[in-house]
């Protein structure tokens, strides 16, 4: 590793570092009432949740955008588990900050078959509490790698989502809620899976 690998890698370990020891106290948990929201999919057609809703439940997933391998990795084990959402009757939506063509970019490049919509400005992950602003070593960290999330997400404020996967009953009521703060850590899909089975049964009970 050269010296300035690993200058950089010193620096992401601390923005990683910085990130995990984050907290968002107000972040919807299990048992609250989801917001509704419509939002534009990869092509532009609007999705709105609600909608989804009365198909079924709605898995509901806040990724960081298309440049970061962690939410690469999680949407491409989601849609391998895709089948097993679905077939209890669920819906999948995966959520990013990041403008419709990266969208559909990340839709295409991972062949994804469930909806993957664009929150620019963060006001739906805003509404689920778990917004946060970079701050300015982080925001010349991304320049200097090349990530330019000003023009990612045709936003100037540098805003992102923490990675954060609800799942929704019907009746709109969060049954499953995780909220990760260190980026390199998410939900196993099947952890998802067996929220869905949970919250199914406990309805039809």
């Amino acid at each position: 590793m050269t010296a300035p690998d690993a200058t950089i890698a010193d620096r992401f370990a601390q923005h990683r570092a910085r990130l995990a020891a984050m907290s968002f106290p107000n972040a919807l948990a299990a048992g609250d009432l989801a917001p509704d929201f419509e939002l534009g999919n990869a092509t532009g057609r609007p999705v709105r949740l609600s909608e989804l809703l009365t198909r079924g439940p709605v898995v509901l997933t806040f990724y960081r955008g298309a440049w970061c391998p962690y939410c690469n990795a999680q949407l491409r084990e989601l849609q391998e588990a895709l089948p097993e959402i679905e077939a209890l009757g669920a819906s999948l939506v995966a959520v990013s900050p990041q403008l419709p063509d990266g969208s559909r970019e990340l839709f295409d490049e991972n062949d994804l078959t469930f909806e993957v919509l664009s929150d620019v400005e963060s006001r739906v992950a805003s509404k689920y509490g778990i917004v946060f602003a970079l701050g300015s070593a982080d925001v010349a960290l991304f320049l200097q790698v090349g990530t330019d999330l000003a023009k990612a997400n045709g936003d100037e404020s540098w805003v992102l989502p923490a990675p954060a996967t609800f799942a929704i009953a019907r009746d709109g009521a969060i049954c499953y809620a995780r909220v990760d703060a260190d980026f390199s850590t998410r939900p196993e899909a099947a952890e998802i899976v067996a929220a869905l089975q949970a919250s199914t049964i406990e309805k039809e009970a």
